[in-house]
């Protein structure tokens, strides 16, 4: 009878170590923090937390947005570069990721090697927005305004080395606008301050300016992207003023290097579903983004690609950052 007991005993220890293991394998078995490199309001703030809400409700656990602004987006960077790989962590890749490579002489880390790529969100365009009050409402109009006031146009930007820097060094090279460069700590003060009037002209991305161009209290010139934005089928792109001019933003998840590959497919595919999702793809349509759904491996070819580009752009503009 002792010996069934402890045959019975030993068979019951085994089935819990066993179900130890597998519950300890569910992923995610906790919340998720995903860490955006800019204060609340700006376009990745407004992005994620559209995107995190329906993980949320998707993967069963909390995806917590925090953020760490500050470094022109470095800061918060290196704090997810320095936590535990373990699948908890994310981090809101944006053009300033790709920029920082060539921008920056120091950083502590290297992106392409320090961060694993997950999964695209979106692509959308930077929108060429001016304050009210400056008396322009053209791309040729302003082109004027500013080589008859040189130096006196403030170009506002959400953060040194972000696609509304560059976009803006990208667009005084190829036309001779000789801007005063303002760096801020996220799109939502600058875009304050632009309805103030304490700056002239912020090339921002979209979706954290639609609202203010809809509800009159910005003047949007024009689009960067090379063809015209479906949401604001009226609006010129750059490009049809000063030939060849484009950029645009881009955006996805990271996790830290060494993340096990299970935690970077659950959230890829979890990710990729949500894009195909009808009221997701109208919700983000209605920001200005056109959505780049893929594998770990697709992302890792957009930041390649943006980082090469955007090399270029650093190295003739002469934009540098100590």
């Amino acid at each position: 009878m002792q010996g069934f007991i402890r045959r019975a005993a030993v068979v019951a220890l085994a089935a819990c170590s066993l179900l130890g293991n597998a519950s300890a394998q569910v992923y995610p078995s906790k919340p998720i923090k995903w860490i955006v490199p800019y204060p609340p309001a700006g376009t990745t703030d407004v992005l994620a937390r559209i995107v995190a809400q329906w993980l949320s409700e998707n993967l069963g656990q909390q995806v917590v947005v925090e953020n760490r602004a500050g470094g022109g987006n470095n800061i918060g960077t290196e704090a997810v570069v320095n936590a535990p790989a373990d699948g908890y962590t994310m981090l809101l890749v944006n053009p300033a990721h790709g920029i920082n490579a060539s921008l920056y002489k120091k950083l502590p880390f290297n992106f392409i090697r320090d961060i694993a790529p997950v999964a695209g969100l979106v692509r959308t365009p930077n929108v060429m927005v001016v304050t009210n009050g400056l008396p322009v409402k053209t791309v040729a109009e302003f082109i004027a305004y500013c080589k008859a006031n040189p130096s006196k146009v403030n170009m506002a930007s959400s953060s040194s080395g972000t696609s509304t820097h560059l976009s803006g060094e990208l667009f005084k090279s190829m036309t001779g606008c000789n801007m005063v460069h303002i760096p801020y700590k996220g799109a939502g003060p600058v875009l304050s301050d632009l309805i103030g009037g304490q700056v002239q002209v912020f090339f921002d991305n979209l979706p954290s300016s639609a609202g203010h161009i809809k509800g009159g209290s910005i003047r949007a010139l024009a689009v960067t992207s090379a063809a015209r934005e479906p949401s604001f089928p009226d609006l010129p792109t750059v490009g049809e003023t000063v030939p060849g001019y484009e950029a645009t933003a881009w955006f996805g998840i990271g996790m830290p290097k060494g993340t096990p590959r299970e935690a970077i497919n659950k959230i890829n595919a979890a990710v990729n579903k949500a894009l195909a999702d009808p009221k997701m793809r109208e919700r983000l349509a209605q920001l200005g983004g056109a959505t780049i759904p893929g594998t770990p491996e697709d992302f890792a070819k957009v930041i390649a690609i943006e980082t090469e580009k955007w090399a270029k752009v650093v190295a003739s503009s002469g934009a540098t950052v100590d």
